[in-house]
């Protein structure tokens, strides 16, 4: 059998052309401006999805409906009836044109479409794979409860074992002797039965658990599956319009529901189109503003949390806000002059608004951003557009997501199991007691030189956990907006690779929870929002210290190492820190600023620490102001003058314990 090309057109197709006779019988009965809107973005996908299935008589007739409609989108007047009996002619030719061009195909000799030629596909049967999927989770679940029977079949034959030893012949009669060999045998048959049973639900257990991953991932669709017609959507409207364009898609191993992506597509596909037709220059423009000839139109797909994040940036001209400025006024839109950058672009949203100068099949009448917003608004999402001139566009989608794949690092802490997206995690590593620094309100711990925020996850779940890390205690090292973050956990259970479902709103989920799956023995569990657990984490840092006077401290070292671990530390731990290189920068920055503590280096070119120990307590506005010596020298006679100088603290490098060192700080700033 030849590939069906047309498989996943046909269901979309049919569908748009009864809404599309199904709104034209109602602006029969009277004008509507919402049946007109739907009808002129019904007719738009559906001759940009003609289009890339190369059936162009289809997207003819949808264009033609376009034009038929454009006139009454106000909705002010009646549309005549000879432009109702044209628009019902059209729909009836779509029909005949459907079903002549996309029947299914049968025994032939011809070549299938080019893999170019067809969209990929992001339908599916939701309902029937859902039933299969609660069906072999179900069965999983009972099986489990099968297996407990191997206990049971194990006490039975431990039985028939006592049995085989009561009746053991000691000179018995010959009829004990066969009872005997009776319960000898009942005993080999149990524990036959036993063996075999274990067996075959191990195996069971193995095919079920694949059939249930295999059924979850068919329930959901690559992002991928998307780029290819996106990427022919973009070459087709460039070759339109006598542009030259790339494609690139990024993120496309994101798996998410097959509904979602179907109606976030429609989406994508106007806003590639916008990018070609108002982003991307002509060829001799892009030249003349030194860029490549070919413009770039990138989709990039992230999760975020909860949600799934798409955004098509193109590197054109950037929007002509005065020209969407210019549009909105004529058109009645609320533009007045002062209007600014950020609400023109929201106005833009709006739909309507289109700032090219003649209708294309590409561009021209507004609607490809209309549909956009109609999507987003649709999945619940949002939408937002950031535009900088001769650099280009960028188009963010944000939408739930309904279900999706991930794979997770499973954890426990305090008694819970939880899952932590593996995308977000960056290592995991042994953690101690004497790791720790602490001030009164928070912890961190050293990580690539860094002082990094800790937390328990236990506290985080408000389980019964302590604050202190358990001995052999593991530190995950998550990242998650730019920020890391070390989640302490009491065990790694191991990985995994399943579906997440979100949880409903009614339920009310602490921001912490992104959703939860079903574990193989069919117990829920809960898998952790990375954005927010770093989040969570950093606040217990921040927070406190921000609620707190601020107090300044002068780290002066002339090793870069140094100043930015201690800078690090310091800052993790809520002071404002400042640095300088030399004794003498740092003389000249005590000048200026009124600092609550100088960490020194002794060894420095020019005015080495002792120095500048002096030179402070010799300033009456600075001789207050503590000091704190951090050297490699150990000897004697060096503590002692630092002692003699006025330094209140003498730390040896080779010594250095953060703890050690914020707990002197916070008591020489006088802080509880």
């Amino acid at each position: 059998m030849a590939a069906d090309p047309y498989k996943y057109f046909r269901l979309e197709a049919r569908e748009l052309i009864d809404e599309l006779g199904k709104g034209t019988l109602a602006l029969e009965q009277g004008p509507s401006v919402d049946t007109v809107a739907r009808m002129l973005r019904q007719a738009h996908t559906l001759k940009g999805a003609a289009r890339i299935v190369r059936l162009p008589e289809i997207a003819e007739r949808a264009h033609a409906i376009e034009d038929v409609l454009a006139p009454f989108r106000t909705g002010s007047e009646a549309i005549p009836p000879d432009r109702i009996a044209t628009l019902l002619a059209l729909v009836d030719e779509l029909s005949a044109l459907l079903a002549r061009a996309v029947s299914p195909p049968r025994e032939t000799t011809t070549a299938a479409a080019s893999p170019t030629e067809v969209p990929h596909s992001v339908r599916t049967e939701l309902a029937e794979m859902d039933a299969l999927l609660d069906g072999v989770i179900a069965t999983h679940t009972r099986l489990r409860g099968v297996g407990e029977l191997t206990g049971s079949l194990q006490a039975v034959r431990q039985l028939a074992e006592l049995v085989v030893a009561q009746l053991a012949p000691r000179g018995a009669p010959r009829d004990l002797e066969r009872t005997h060999a009776l319960a000898e045998q009942l005993r080999d048959s149990v524990q036959t039965c036993e063996q075999m049973l274990e067996t075959r639900l191990e195996y069971v257990d193995r095919e079920l658990t694949q059939v249930r991953e295999t059924a979850e991932h068919l329930r959901l669709v690559s992002v991928e599956s998307t780029f290819s017609s996106l990427q022919r959507t973009a070459r087709d409207a460039a070759e339109a319009l006598g542009k030259q364009v790339l494609f690139a898609g990024r993120g496309g191993r994101v798996r998410l529901d097959a509904q979602v992506l179907v109606a976030i597509q429609a989406a994508l596909v106007q806003l590639v189109r916008n990018a070609v037709a108002h982003g991307i220059e002509m060829p001799a423009e892009r030249r003349a503003a030194g860029k490549s000839v070919a413009g770039m139109i990138e989709l990039e797909v992230v999760r975020r949390g909860r949600r799934i994040v798409f955004t098509c940036r193109d590197d054109g001209r950037g929007l002509d806000l005065e020209a969407v400025r210019r549009v909105a006024q004529r058109r009645g839109f609320a533009a007045p002059a002062n209007i600014g950058a950020a609400e023109l672009m929201k106005l833009l949203l709006r739909g309507g608004i289109s700032t090219s100068s003649s209708v294309t099949e590409v561009s021209g009448r507004g609607i490809g951003l209309d549909v956009v917003r109609e999507v987003v608004e649709r999945l619940g999402g949002e939408v937002a557009v950031r535009s900088e001139p001769s650099a280009g566009t960028a188009f963010e989608i944000v939408v739930p997501v309904s279900i999706a794949s991930l794979e997770l690092l499973v954890v426990e802490a305090g008694g819970v199991i939880v899952a932590i997206p593996l995308d977000a995690v960056r290592g995991t590593r042994r953690v101690d007691d004497a790791d720790l620094a602490r001030t009164a309100h928070a912890q961190s711990i050293l990580h690539a030189d860094r002082a990094t925020p800790f937390v328990p996850l236990g506290g985080l779940l408000r389980a019964a956990a302590s604050g202190r890390p358990r001995r052999g205690a593991i530190g995950v090292i998550v990242e998650a907006a730019g920020s890391i973050a070390v989640i302490g956990v009491d065990r790694l259970v191991g990985t995994s690779s399943t579906v997440v479902r979100p949880i409903p709103a009614i339920a009310g989920a602490d921001p912490l929870i992104a959703g939860a799956t079903v574990d193989a023995a069919g117990n829920p569990q809960l898998v952790l929002d990375p954005e927010h657990l770093v989040g969570a984490a950093r606040d217990r840092v921040l927070e406190p210290a921000r609620a707190m006077l601020r107090h300044s401290v002068l780290v002066i070292d002339d090793s870069m190492t140094t100043r930015m671990l201690e800078q690090s530390i310091l800052e993790s731990a809520g002071y404002d820190v400042d640095t300088a290189t030399s004794g003498e920068h740092g003389l000249e920055a005590a000048s200026k600023k009124r600092y609550a503590l100088f960490l020194v280096d002794v060894e420095m070119p020019g005015i080495d620490g002792f120095t500048f120990v002096e030179r402070v307590r010799a300033d009456p506005a600075l001789r207050d102001t503590p000091a704190i010596l951090i050297t490699s020298r150990n000897a004697a006679e060096d503590r002692e003058r630092g002692r003699l100088v006025g330094a209140q603290g003498y730390i040896v490098k080779s010594e250095f314990d953060q703890v050690d060192l914020l707990a002197r700080i916070q008591r020489m700033v006088g802080l509880p």
